[in-house]
């Protein structure tokens, strides 16, 4: 059978409002197979999406994260109608999640790489410093050691030149 445009989107439209219909509940209402309902609703969003008006493509990123959250909060049975009041499809939810989770992830590596801030650089060259003096201060301990040993083996070199010249 051929439906005119105008129901078509009439359909489109009770079915994307708020609390709308599922096409399943539709279509026992209207009379017209749920498959052809949904088809038309699939339609109806890459047309929204191609035109970018009110499509999921000019969703800002704080809309898509509360959407986000939103429906990470729903129960399996509540997140049906919840896609279609919003006109979106389960994939949609689960890109921006990665879109999310990827940019988290890239904002920890830029902080973990905060070697390349002022700070970073002057953390790295305070610690470059530490390390040259604690080898420093090693080299000294161990000639102090290498001192005293010395004494105690040969005696004190101040002891042997007195005696010398004292005789």
């Amino acid at each position: 059978m051929k439906y005119s445009e105008a129901f078509k989107s009439k359909m489109v439209r009770k079915m994307v409002a708020p609390g709308g219909p599922s096409a399943n509940a539709l279509s026992q209402d209207v009379g017209v197979h749920q498959s052809t309902l949904s088809r038309w609703l699939r339609g109806a969003a890459r047309v929204e999406d191609m035109k970018s008006q009110g499509g999921k493509s000019s969703w800002s990123a704080t809309q898509k994260l509360e959407t986000v959250l939103e429906a990470a909060s729903l129960s399996d049975e509540e997140l049906g109608p919840f896609l279609r009041r919003k006109g979106l499809y389960r994939k949609d939810l689960e890109q921006w999640r990665e879109q999310m989770l990827t940019g988290l992830e890239t904002k920890a590596k830029r902080r973990r790489s905060s070697s390349q801030t002022p700070e970073g650089r002057r953390i790295r060259e305070l610690e470059k410093e530490v390390r040259r003096k604690d080898a420093a201060l090693a080299e000294t301990a161990a000639l102090l050691v290498l001192k005293k040993k010395a004494q105690a083996i040969w005696g004190a070199e101040d002891d042997d030149t007195t005696r010398r010249r004292g005789r």
